[in-house]
């Protein structure tokens, strides 16, 4: 890929990944604020679990794509200091559009170029850019799959939903 295809398709990630943050945000608005310990099995982790690692794994992923180098998460979610879904809230809204910005401040280059992925494999860093959509989305939908059991009405994600 040369940097002007990964610019090109930065664009496109960038795009929408910034508008799946109102459907992220929609979901963690739904989570009723009185049952955040429920986990549908023991395994699971509980509401406020996903809420945390929502928040803390958007940033962080958009974070190591901009310094083009994946290290492990600083701190532990259960330090965050987000106990509730306006904690939640208020804690993508105030990291992502920053994160995004980062990434959108890239040189074409950079984008380009190739990051190491905990020695799993290495990849340009625009590649990273749709990692991190499918990683939003697969536990925003854990997290949307938990609400009606936990009470609450599932939002509209990608269209209607039945509580709607």
């Amino acid at each position: 890929m040369d940097s002007t295809q990964a610019r090109t398709i930065a664009d496109f990630l960038l795009a929408d990944f910034q508008n799946e943050t109102k459907t992220t945000l929609g979901v963690l608005g739904a989570v009723p604020a009185d049952h955040l310990d429920y986990s549908p099995d023991a395994k699971s982790k509980n509401a406020l679990g996903l809420l945390t690692h929502l928040v803390l794994a958007d940033v962080w992923f958009l974070n190591c794509i901009s310094s083009q180098a994946f290290g492990p998460p600083s701190g532990k979610e259960s330090e965050a200091g987000i106990n509730t879904p306006a904690d939640a809230i208020a804690r993508y809204q105030e990291t992502i559009p920053a994160a995004l910005d980062r990434v959108r401040a890239m040189t074409d280059d950079q984008l380009a170029a190739p990051i190491d992925f905990f020695g799993m494999m290495q990849a340009p860093a625009v590649n990273f850019l749709s990692m991190a959509i499918r990683h939003c989305v697969h536990h925003r939908g854990q997290l949307s799959a938990y609400l009606r059991a936990m009470g609450g009405k599932v939002p509209g994600i990608y269209g209607p939903s039945g509580d709607m």
